[in-house]
């Protein structure tokens, strides 16, 4: 009998990509929340970057806080909206399809609020009181970082030109971000930024997630109340007869 060959690898191609629903749902309210500052004067757009743009003096002096959830879907520049929107479009569904609709909320959720948070933080820091940290790019970027993760060695067919693996995709984005945050200065941006990957790599890999971490503790701690005792019957069992449940749990 001959030895089966193994199934070959099927090359995977962001074209053949359809949305899922939850990342519809964020590309819808992003898009439509970014479309209104974008179409608006400047006295509407004063208002939205008061009451739903993170700045360091929104959330620390004015003590706004619901912006560092509103401010991940207003993404104030065109072009950055669209490649958010192609990027939730092409790539993110992946990630929903492995995890699940609520897994993947949940991701957006972390990604984005730790980028934010970090962002308004670190422009604090640096004196940059009114420095927007607006967009889902820290959610976007960890998105690359999860899938890199988890597709380390799959084949890539990017955007049907570039053979990869997911792990050489995941580190081309990063250099590139890397690059731009250094050549534009914008340091507030790439903390948010690397805020989210950080986020994003604790919550996919198994070695550091603080999840799998949790659950292996509970794991230790429930097996050390464990004892052993003996059971069944005293003495020599007769011969023929089985010794029935000797140990116990």
């Amino acid at each position: 009998m001959s030895a089966r060959r193994p199934p070959e690898r099927q090359r995977f191609k962001f074209g053949n990509l359809g949305i899922t629903r939850g990342a519809l749902i964020i590309a819808g309210i992003e898009l439509g929340l970014s479309l209104v500052w974008l179409m608006s004067n400047k006295d509407a757009r004063f208002w939205f970057d008061q009451y739903f743009v993170a700045t360091p003096s929104n959330v620390f002096e004015h003590y706004r806080l619901w912006t560092l959830v509103t401010s991940p879907f207003l993404q104030r520049d065109f072009l950055g909206l669209i490649l958010h929107v192609m990027m939730l479009w092409m790539f993110v569904p992946t990630l929903e399809r492995f995890w699940g609709t609520a897994r993947f909320y949940r991701f957006v959720a972390i990604t984005s609020l730790a980028g934010t948070l970090i962002g308004t933080i670190t422009g604090l820091l640096l004196g940059h009181d009114l420095t927007p940290i607006s967009g889902l790019t820290p959610f976007i970027f960890g998105s690359v970082v999860a899938f890199g993760i988890i597709y380390a060695k799959q084949p890539v067919q990017f955007f049907g030109v570039l053979p990869l693996t997911g792990r050489q995709l995941m580190y081309g984005f990063i250099g590139f971000q890397v690059l731009f945050i250094t050549l534009q200065g914008m340091w507030a941006q790439g903390a948010a930024t690397a805020a989210g990957m950080i986020a994003a790599a604790l919550m996919t890999s198994k070695r550091w997630s603080p999840g799998l971490a949790w659950k292996r503790w509970k794991i230790q701690r429930a097996r050390a109340k464990l004892t052993v005792m003996q059971g069944g019957q005293t003495g020599k069992p007769a011969a023929g007869k089985r010794d029935e449940q000797k140990w116990l749990n």
